[in-house]
């Protein structure tokens, strides 16, 4: 899944640990859900886009299929 946290992190002016600090998880888990390494749970996505104040769709969408 793609994503645009990082964008939307930057915009915001903070660090992957001030997100990771605000959503109670590691910074390492965001380190991997921004490169696409890891798909956030429901929650955890619901969470950040409700911290970003964006739908979710704004937020993920479908990677492209690889071929």
């Amino acid at each position: 899944m793609d994503n645009r946290i990082p964008e939307l992190r930057k915009d915001h002016g903070w660090s992957q640990q001030k997100l990771a600090d605000a959503l109670g998880v590691s910074r390492q888990t965001i380190i991997s859900i921004e490169k696409g390494r890891f798909d956030p749970s429901l929650p955890l996505a619901f969470r950040l886009a409700a911290l970003f104040d964006r739908p979710i769709e704004d937020i993920f969408t479908p990677a492209e299929p690889e071929g």
